[in-house]
């Protein structure tokens, strides 16, 4: 078991309070999220998914949109919650954005017709091990992180704001930047309760 491996799965947690501030510069960032991107498994090799990093004023642009988008649906008397976390993440040094090119899917849909049922699960299953991959080689380097799933509701919206294929499907957005708020504790189940063993 390589222990290092399991030290950094448990530094990943979700983190909310973060500032503008970075240990990585921008090229080491996108250079990190590529390296990712690139090495993570996908069913038949179809390399589906797709990420999209926010900076600067891109960044702040996305969750202006996010607000916007909320405060059109979610009653005045009760928006301040809501207006309080798109500041968060609006203060945070960026933001990744997780798609999944749907045109990828249907192409091996129609290649593929036996398994044309389960290409979408699996492109799912994909996407969440690209986004725990990155939350984690984040997370080591130092960077907090947490997983925000504002769509589909931002999808039209995101997609025209950065001129993106409208065959993407947007799974997730990341805020990200240096944590300020310490460790809580955090409980689980037993985990004799979860995994098991037969022989």
């Amino acid at each position: 078991m390589n222990k290092n491996f399991i030290d950094m799965i448990k530094m990943r947690r979700s983190r909310y309070e973060l500032t503008n501030t970075s240990p990585l510069s921008e090229e080491q960032i996108n250079e990190l999220v590529e390296q990712v991107v690139q090495h993570v498994p996908s069913a038949f090799h179809s390399e589906s998914a797709r990420a999209v990093i926010l900076f600067q004023e891109a960044h702040h642009q996305l969750w202006d949109i996010t607000t916007q988008t909320l405060k059109a649906i979610v009653p005045a008397n009760k928006f301040a919650g809501t207006q309080k976390k798109m500041n968060a993440f609006d203060q945070a040094y960026g933001t990744i954005l997780f798609f999944e090119d749907q045109a990828v899917v249907s192409g091996l849909q129609k290649d593929f017709p036996l398994y044309k049922e389960v290409f979408p699960v699996w492109s799912n299953q994909s996407a969440g091990m690209v986004q725990f991959a990155v939350w984690t080689a984040l997370a080591e380097a130092g960077l907090g992180a947490s997983l925000q799933h504002y769509n589909p509701l931002i999808d039209e919206a995101v997609k025209k704001r950065f001129e993106l294929p409208a065959e993407w499907k947007l799974m997730a957005q990341m805020p990200f930047g240096k944590a300020t708020a310490p460790d809580e504790d955090k409980t689980f189940q037993d985990i004799k309760t979860r995994v098991f063993v037969k022989k």
